[in-house]
């Protein structure tokens, strides 16, 4: 099924998608290419103590949001902003990205219920509550 808004949460193990219509949600899990771990930056080692993007997944995200007319990708870390830049660096889809945002650990309900929130789905978006 197409819907039109995607909702991407990302982190260095996993990124969850969420299509978003007025018709239902749908979702697709998906996980890098290699196992990550845990890494803690120790005293006089090389190296910055951070996961670096794992391109596989990237590509696998973009491919997964392709058809979105707008998108939203949140995250409690780093992986947002790489996603958001392979997205708009390296596919035809950067445009489309409405907004990055910092999200920690929501339930799956908790992300639909932002993005139907932010996407105004279930509400046209010309109507405004009445103000007094």
């Amino acid at each position: 099924m197409h819907h039109f808004h995607a909702v991407v949460w990302i982190d260095h193990r996993e990124a969850k998608i969420f299509h978003v219509g007025l018709t239902g949600t749908d979702q697709l899990d998906l996980h890098p290419t290699f196992e990550t771990r845990h890494i803690h930056h120790k005293a006089n080692e090389i190296g910055s103590g951070h996961i670096h993007e794992d391109r596989g997944l990237m590509k696998d995200v973009a491919d997964a949001v392709s058809d979105a007319g707008e998108i939203l990708i949140i995250g409690p870390a780093q992986a947002k902003t790489e996603l958001a830049t392979y997205l708009r660096e390296h596919t035809h889809i950067g445009g489309r990205i409405i907004g990055v945002e910092a999200v920690d650990h929501p339930t799956d309900g908790q992300i639909v219920a932002y993005a139907k929130k932010l996407f105004k789905i279930g509400t046209l978006r010309g109507d405004a509550p009445a103000s007094r």
